[in-house]
Order: structure tokens, then C-alpha cells, then sequence
């Protein structure tokens, strides 16, 4: 019998039925679609877990994941994946319209005694939320005093892990205005800084899988942010998140997207485009 041949040269046996294996999981799980191009990617990021593992190449890997979808090497397996690319001020634009157009309604909201919930579904590290964060001490220095919270999830624990301690490089922290560093962080040894309490506290971090069959929200929120994460879905995975959003959201919502992501399928008719990647809830004001 002739062995299959390797898709990818190196220390393990990865043959195309391997990927195939790992891509259908990685699919079921998170909604990611991989192509055949990403295979030296799967290939280098999850070696590592079979040298940890001590196996001998990646179909006994497979056999192991597949014998427990919802066990911790899965999970690993979906964490070593996903890709984590963020950064502050990403995409400043967008910033920029939420303090303009955004945040003062819901300001004004909050002061009346309304709860406002915002969201930043696919939060990575955190520099995502906390921009969000200082955007709305930035337009409403009393957020503390009100019902203004901000919702930050992640599919990945690891890195919920690093935005719960909130402490980043002062390179990292560059792009922030330094009057805004300069209040809102605090030394946190060489290089590095910390968010304040006053910042740490709008945020809540949670655990949370875009693509599973329900999403355990109790509120509805007035600003969606999820950047960067649907162009790793295939598009009737998208349509579908683009349709919950919009389930989730308050009338007048708004939602912000990746520079390269587009709203399709039905939800296309119910999020309105209000700017560069930016769309607002048809049906009414928040």
C-alpha cells in the first residue's frame, strides 16, 4: 500500500486527508473555513501540541480530537488556530464616529436612567474594549456613575486571560493619546502599563463561541463592534451572524465591521450603511 502523500514536509506524517480532518472540525466548532493554503499554518501551530503530546503524527492527533469534541485538546487545538491580530485604535475611523455619532445619545441615555450595553464580540487581548473604553470616558467622563457597560468576548481563553490584566507594552499603547495613557494607565513595571480601575471596570470578559447554537445574552446591545473575525467565516456563516446581531441589537443599533467584510444575506436589508464599514439597525433610534 502506497502511504499518502505528506501535504506539508516536516517532522510528522500531514497528509491532505489530515487537513481535511482538522479543517471540517475547526468548521464545526467555530465557523472558520480553512483552504488547502493554509496548511504550513495548521502544519507549524499545531506540531507543537503533538510534540507536547507525545504523538507520532497528525492522524493520531485527529483520532484524538474527534473522540472528544468537547474536551480540552479541542479546545487547544481551536485556540492554536485562531488568529489574534489586534491592536489600539485599530481602524481609527471608527473610533472617531463613535465618539461623534455614537456615544452622545447613549450618554444622554444613560443619564436618564437607561441601561446601555455595547459589545465587542471577537475581543482578542483587549485593546479592542479598552479603546472602546476610553472612547466612552472620552464622551461621558461619568460612565462609572451609570448603566454604560461594555460586553468583551473571545472564543479563546488565553487570550481572555491577557485582557483581564489589562497590561501592555508602551509601544503597544502608542497609538492612545498621551493625555489618555497618561490618565488612564498607571507603570506597571519596565515597559509596561496597566489600565486603571476607572477603565478596567466598563469591561466585562467573557468566554464566548460566535458560532454556537445559542449565546447566553441577557441584554440587548446599542453598538456592535465584531472586526476582522467574520472574513474567516464562509459567507452563509456570516450571513447567519450578521441575521443574530441584528436579534440582539436595540432599535437604531449600530455595527461596525472589518475593513475587508461585507453584510450579506437577509440581514443585509435590516443593517442600514452609515459610513466606511459601519451600519445602523433599521427600525428606529436607541
Amino acid at each position: 500500500m502506497t502511504a499518502a502523500p505528506a501535504l506539508v514536509a516536516g517532522e510528522y506524517a500531514f497528509t491532505p486527508r489530515d487537513f481535511d480532518r482538522i479543517a471540517a472540525m475547526l468548521r464545526a466548532d467555530a465557523g472558520i473555513a480553512l483552504t488547502e493554503g493554509k496548511a504550513a499554518l495548521v502544519y507549524s501551530r499545531l506540531a507543537k501540541r503533538l510534540r507536547s503530546l507525545g504523538l507520532p503524527d497528525f492522524s493520531s492527533y485527529c483520532t484524538l480530537l474527534e473522540r472528544d469534541p468537547g474536551g480540552a485538546e479541542r479546545r487547544e487545538m481551536l485556540a492554536s488556530l485562531t488568529t489574534n491580530v489586534t491592536r489600539f485604535l485599530r481602524e481609527p475611523h471608527h473610533f472617531e464616529q463613535i465618539v461623534r455619532d455614537v456615544l452622545p445619545p447613549l450618554a444622554e441615555a444613560a443619564r436618564r436612567g437607561q441601561r446601555v450595553r455595547l459589545w465587542s464580540a471577537g475581543c482578542s487581548t483587549g485593546e479592542e474594549p479598552y479603546t472602546l473604553a476610553l472612547s466612552v470616558l472620552e464622551a461621558m467622563p461619568d460612565a462609572a456613575n451609570h448603566d454604560l457597560r461594555i460586553l468583551a468576548t473571545d472564543i479563546d481563553p488565553v487570550v481572555l486571560e491577557t485582557a483581564r490584566k489589562a497590561t501592555y507594552s508602551e509601544d503597544a499603547l502608542a497609538p492612545v493619546a498621551p493625555h489618555l495613557r497618561t490618565r488612564f494607565f498607571e507603570p506597571a513595571g519596565p515597559g509596561q502599563l496597566r489600565a486603571r480601575p476607572a477603565l478596567r471596570d466598563l469591561v466585562a470578559f467573557r468566554e464566548l463561541n460566535l458560532n454556537a447554537s445559542s449565546w447566553p445574552l441577557r441584554q440587548r446591545y446599542a453598538a456592535i463592534l465584531c472586526r476582522n473575525v467574520a472574513i474567516y467565516f464562509d459567507e452563509p456563516t456570516q450571513a447567519r451572524l450578521w441575521s443574530r446581531f441584528a436579534e440582539v441589537a436595540t432599535p437604531g443599533a449600530w455595527l461596525f465591521i472589518g475593513h475587508s467584510e461585507r453584510v450579506v444575506g437577509p440581514a443585509a436589508a435590516r443593517w442600514r450603511s452609515s459610513g466606511l464599514t459601519s451600519y445602523r439597525l433599521a427600525g428606529g433610534t436607541p
